[in-house]
């Protein structure tokens, strides 16, 4: 946008992240979520794209959510929180929220807090506490969030820190708040109930927190899972962008697959994932099988610079891709059960783009030498199914991506 640097990749997937081990149990449970209501409701949340509340970024996806204090009518809506696929968990600043929310606590009595930690190497640390969470006609009840930067809980310990930076501020964050909708059903799963436990859950005595185990019902939770119907995956629906970009874009968070007229596969292509979420694509003779759809990178993060010959911009943006003119590519993703696909893309000159004045931009990308990261641009024009793992749905038993 003109005058303005785009915050890049803010919200780069959790289990992409550093917290692999995470993702590779994340979201397991016993229970099969109940696809299809007793009676219809309504499952279709707005989506925009846009510069965000602070005015600063590109590709920022969002939507309105409704947070209560538990079982009671004291709410309120909290807007322009990011939809982001490559997480999981809901995880509002504290600043938004108004609400006295009750906290989470360990057998001890001891408050706990949940430590995020993002690939652009900014972190989100808060208490974790209990709310219910609606969108359009759905309601989660009773489920763990987390409050970011909440100023009366102790800092964040260096193991969540690690010379990262706080994203605690709707400026750093480009949002009021993150809405994890990745695969899987948990932020950590198994990983943290027991045993040598990461960084993620800590047990705070005074102002000293330490890593703890966290039962799976207490982490963070998809909140499209725990619905009472609608709850086996959702699915984003965007439409197309001009090479040039769009100011604004809108469209449909639908939740549930094959549950409602609006949510069929229909004929979506389903691309399975390994343990960790991910599948393969190809491109120019070389095969990433760390490859992953993600609303919360705002471009499309493939390569090095020097594989190819894309040209990164310079400061303060080398995060993105200059190409003298714009690019076109093609690529071949693989699910985990063999099915395989083309797509095309393109790359033109961030800065270029920038200029416009432009906050939805389809050819908006950047260097990556280990994973092939399809940030926010790959959602044009698509509707894109996320299905959690171990649930049942009309494609076969998640974790897949459908297109």
């Amino acid at each position: 946008m003109s005058g303005q640097r785009a915050v890049a990749r803010r919200l780069a997937a959790l289990a992409f992240s550093g917290l692999v081990a995470l993702a590779a149990c994340g979201g397991q449970g016993s229970t099969t979520p109940t696809p299809g209501p007793s009676s219809p409701v309504d499952n279709v949340a707005p989506l925009e794209v846009s510069a965000g509340p602070a005015n600063n970024t590109v590709n920022g996806l969002y939507a309105s959510i409704t947070i209560c204090v538990p079982g009671t009518s004291s709410c309120q809506t909290i807007d322009r929180v990011q939809v982001d696929t490559g997480s999981v968990g809901v995880r509002l600043l504290s600043s938004a929220v108004t609400l006295s929310l009750p906290p989470e606590s360990d057998g001890g009595g001891h408050p706990i807090g949940n430590c995020a930690s993002f690939a652009d190497k900014s972190y989100t640390w808060g208490p974790v506490v209990t709310a219910d969470v609606q969108m359009a006609g759905e309601k989660a009840t009773s489920m763990p969030i987390q409050l970011i930067g909440r100023a009366t809980f102790p800092d964040a310990p260096s193991a969540c820190s690690n010379g990262g930076t706080a994203a605690d501020t709707v400026d750093a964050l480009a949002a009021r708040g993150l809405l994890g909708l990745g695969v899987f059903r948990q932020d950590c799963g198994p990983a943290c109930t027991g045993g040598a436990v990461p960084a993620v859950y800590f047990a705070c005595v005074g102002s000293a927190c330490s890593p703890t185990s966290v039962p799976l019902a207490s982490q963070l939770q998809n909140p499209v899972w725990l619905f009472p119907q609608d709850n086996n995956g959702l699915l984003v629906q965007l439409p197309s962008v001009p090479a040039s970009g769009a100011p604004t874009l809108s469209g449909s968070l639908i939740f549930g697959i094959g549950t409602q007229a609006n949510n069929s596969l229909g004929s979506a292509q389903v691309y399975t994932t390994d343990d960790v979420g991910n599948f393969s694509t190809t491109f120019k003779g070389r095969t990433y099988s760390g490859s992953y759809l993600d609303t919360g990178s705002n471009g499309l993060y493939f390569l090095d610079s020097g594989t190819i010959g894309l040209p990164p911009c310079p400061k303060p943006d080398p995060d993105f891709s200059c190409p003298a003119s714009t690019v076109s590519y093609s690529a071949t993703n693989t699910g985990a059960n063999g099915t395989s696909g083309p797509v095309s893309f393109s790359i033109a000159n961030a800065e270029s783009l920038f200029q416009t004045g432009n906050n939805a931009l389809a050819t908006l990308g950047g260097p990556d030498s280990g994973e092939f990261d399809w940030g926010l641009p790959f959602f044009f024009g698509r509707t894109v199914f996320v299905a959690f793992k171990g649930a049942s749905t009309p494609g076969g038993t998640g974790p897949y991506w459908a297109f």
